[in-house]
């Protein structure tokens, strides 16, 4: 199947004015066009299963769902979707997560301006884009820290349901709510938090706060 014309966009981000400087971009193209707009993970996921969608821009930062857990729902529910990530950080996280997610490309708010279009355009040819300069420095942190000595992170001992939880825990959400989000019973929350608390070895949502944000999960 080719490219649709014009490729209308989905674009996911918490800050409006973030969402209207996307837009200030995307629509003066002749290709692009902006058709629905999300400040959460959540609405974003649902919105594209309403259809009509052929490419997600997803903020990595975002409050119920972050950009890579979206990701990864869209990926599963629509996978005809292409979905590009964005972020003010260059972190190797963010980028080899936002692949594992199903992403097609990685691009730096810093550096919408100049590569935005050109990202959403390979990515509907069906190729991969980085900025440039967040790749070269990324692959040099993967090459120093690949034979270093050491475990997993901690991010990397949850399971995919465990940091969904944990994202939620430290915005505040109650058990209840949590397992009306996701559609699953308050005591398996309960049990999900107790295991996340465990493995992370922490005591309370403070803490688990602190690991959220340093983790990139949500913000400061």
């Amino acid at each position: 199947m080719g490219i649709p014309f014009p490729v209308r966009i989905l674009v996911a981000d918490d800050h409006a004015v973030v969402r209207s400087g996307l837009r200030q971009l995307l629509d003066g193209q002749p290709d692009l066009k902006i058709v629905a707009e999300a400040d959460n993970g959540a609405d974003a996921v649902s919105r594209c299963a309403e259809g009509d969608v052929h490419l997600a821009l997803l903020d990595v930062a975002m409050p119920r769902l972050t950009g890579l857990q979206a990701a990864r729902e869209i990926a599963r529910r629509c996978p005809e979707i292409r979905i590009l990530m964005l972020s003010m950080y260059d972190k190797e996280q963010y980028f080899f997560e936002a692949l594992a997610a199903g992403a097609s490309g990685y691009v730096a708010k810093r550096a919408a301006d100049k590569d935005i279009v050109e990202a959403c355009r390979a990515t509907m040819r069906g190729e991969a884009f980085v900025y440039p300069d967040t790749l070269k420095r990324l692959l040099r942190e993967r090459l120093r820290h690949r034979d270093s000595a050491g475990g997993p992170t901690r991010l990397g001992l949850l399971t995919a349901r465990e940091s969904e939880i944990a994202k939620l825990v430290a915005e505040g959400h109650s058990s209840a709510e949590i397992a009306e989000l996701l559609v699953i019973s308050a005591k398996t929350v309960e049990r999900h938090r107790a295991n996340i608390y465990e493995k992370l070895r922490i005591r309370d949502r403070v803490e688990l706060t602190r690991y959220a944000i340093r983790e990139g999960l949500i913000e400061a």
